[in-house]
């Protein structure tokens, strides 16, 4: 897993930061975070990962299939998408994987505010996407398969 951020950001208070700018927050398959600035077209982010599909985290539900965003689709700033295999893009989307998307997402925001407040880790300068590794490994089992997000 991995976390990115923008070098600028403000103290509100001791122990709480403001962004200046909102984000739009994708996880990868491979436990990548990319935030961007501004909308895109998810036909961008597909276009640079093409065995994958997009899914907007607030549109996900138990027992139903997962929701693809379109191409021309324009990704909205302080939402969460997660880029998932295509092999996933038939798949209905069951408690125990909507858990470990939801712990994800929320392990990565806590990241962000962690890395932030910290004295000791100085904010790094905006780039698109980094890779840092965190250790998370959430095994999940499901039946007779191993569920692999």
């Amino acid at each position: 897993m991995g976390i990115c951020a923008s070098s600028q950001y403000s103290m509100k208070k001791v122990g709480t930061l403001r962004w200046p700018h909102p984000t739009t927050k994708i996880i990868h398959p491979d436990g990548k975070l990319q935030e961007l600035r501004q909308p895109v077209k998810a036909s961008l982010i597909l276009s640079q990962n093409p065995s994958c599909f997009l899914c907007n985290s607030e549109l996900m539900y138990i027992n139903s299939p997962l929701p693809h965003v379109p191409g021309d689709e324009l990704l909205q700033l302080d939402q969460i998408y997660f880029l998932l295999p295509l092999s996933k893009s038939e798949a209905t989307l069951s408690l125990q994987e909507l858990c470990l998307l939801a712990i994800k997402a929320s392990e990565y925001i806590s990241l962000l505010n962690r890395a932030y407040s910290s004295q000791k880790i100085s904010p790094f300068s905006y780039k698109r996407s980094c890779k840092v590794g965190t250790g998370f490994k959430y095994p999940v089992r499901s039946g007779n398969r191993n569920v692999v997000f």
